[in-house]
């Protein structure tokens, strides 16, 4: 029996939403985050050491990392859905972006919420220091890299309906939230068509929308 630990608007959405593209049953367990601190709460650690959402666990065996689990899933339960042919050039695309998603995507745009909230979070007479220092490393790292992420994803997904190829598949699962992050901020994609686009096909998936529905939105970070 898989069981999924999902902390509610986080990254375990993507994990209902794969398994409801692979229609398989599962058991949901959904854990509040802590009021005060805004983070998982502590009896999350009796599922994994971490502490950490999403978490799965199958029979007796605990799995955690949405890369992990999703690789770990689509391989024992896929029956070659959503995986390319492996040594296909669609299957590369796939590799890169399930790797991509937390390695490359997902850093910088935590890094950009939290040096945006250290601009308001201090007492009022430290606010124009924090935000100098909020600025420049928005200025002289976050955003130039973040270009550089939204260029190459829009220019990719110019090449095909979805992020590894015309087929669907984990890989767009993986990019979903971090794509659906992007979108929430409108200024931040304006000049990304293809993202925006794609974003809309992901969110029109019926899997996406029964995860939304059992498992609460996925957003905010």
């Amino acid at each position: 029996m898989i069981t999924v630990h999902h902390l509610e608007k986080s990254r375990s959405h993507r994990i209902l939403w794969l398994l409801e593209e692979l229609k398989l049953e599962y058991e949901l367990k959904i854990y509040k985050r802590n009021p005060e601190t805004n983070l998982a709460p502590e009896e999350l650690k009796k599922v994994h050491p971490l502490g950490k959402s999403p978490v799965v666990s199958v029979d007796d065996m605990v799995f955690a990392e949405s890369g992990a689990i999703i690789e770990n899933l689509v391989d024992q339960y896929g029956n070659g859905k959503l995986k390319p042919a492996e040594g296909s050039p669609d299957f590369l695309r796939y590799r890169y972006w399930m790797h991509a998603a937390e390695g490359s995507l997902m850093p910088v745009l935590l890094l950009k919420l939290i040096f945006t909230k250290t601009e308001t979070a201090p007492p009022w007479f430290l606010r124009p220091i924090t935000k100098a220092v909020s600025r420049k490393v928005h200025d002289s790292y976050i955003n130039p890299t973040l270009k550089g992420m939204l260029d190459y994803m829009d220019s990719e997904l110019g090449k095909s309906q979805w992020i590894a190829g015309e087929e669907f598949s984990a890989a767009d699962v993986q990019m979903g939230y971090g794509v659906e992050a992007i979108c929430s901020k409108s200024e931040t994609v304006q000049n990304y068509p293809a993202i925006r686009k794609y974003f809309e096909r992901l969110k029109a998936r019926e899997a996406f929308q029964i995860a939304i529905e059992k498992g609460g939105p996925s957003l905010p970070l």
